[in-house]
């Protein structure tokens, strides 16, 4: 039922941007882990929502999720992006520059916890989308660099399904625990969206 569902929103789910859909190709050509259309509407609604002007990208790939806030923010955004390889930054700039965003794109190749922990805040939006055995670690930076009324949302916390298992890997071991360790977290507010493959949007308080 649920991939039933699925399927019918991603049917259902409006024409995208041609940067945006050649961008979902090259994931499905390559296996490359992206958040899709139906979070990357999510994202662009809620950078509307709390008219956000300052974005950090704990992972980004080659840039899918960067042109959706870069859409909703307009010249006025500034987003930090980050990620390991220098590859993915060099076809993530290619795809922004012919996007025709104007959003400020900052994208860094490091480590995306230590680049963010050189960061100062305060940021309106934090996403989170980095090796999810490091998902746990990355709760204190979210908290003491998003604004009040700021969004930390991260993808993959139903983990195709595996946080169910009986006897789930580390990695799934790692997902239950950051879930379980934002909504305990007085600093935040959180819920669980059972979009794609599962979202965690948490308000700072």
């Amino acid at each position: 039922m649920y991939k039933q569902v699925h399927r019918y929103l991603a049917a259902i789910t409006p024409e995208r941007p041609i940067v945006l859909r050649e961008m979902e190709q090259y994931a499905k050509e390559h296996g490359f882990p992206i958040i899709g259309p139906l979070v990357g509407r999510l994202l662009y609604q809620m950078a509307l929502s709390i008219r956000a002007k300052r974005v950090l990208e704990l992972g980004s790939g080659y840039g899918y999720s960067a042109v959706w806030f870069a859409m909703a923010m307009g010249k006025s955004g500034k987003i930090i992006c980050t990620d390991t390889d220098r590859a993915n930054r060099t076809m993530a700039m290619e795809y922004i520059a012919r996007s025709g965003v104007k959003s400020d794109i900052d994208f860094r190749v490091g480590d995306a916890i230590k680049v963010a922990s050189r960061l100062r805040g305060p940021f309106d939006i934090i996403l989170n989308d980095i090796d999810k055995k490091d998902y746990p670690r990355t709760i204190e930076l979210a908290a003491t660099r998003l604004r009040k009324g700021g969004l930390f949302i991260t993808d993959n916390l139903i983990w195709s399904g595996r946080v169910t298992d009986k006897k789930p890997d580390l990695t799934t071991r790692r997902i239950i625990e950051f879930t379980s360790m934002l909504y305990q977290d007085k600093r935040f507010f959180t819920t669980v969206l059972p979009i794609r493959d599962g979202v965690g949007l948490a308000i700072r308080l």
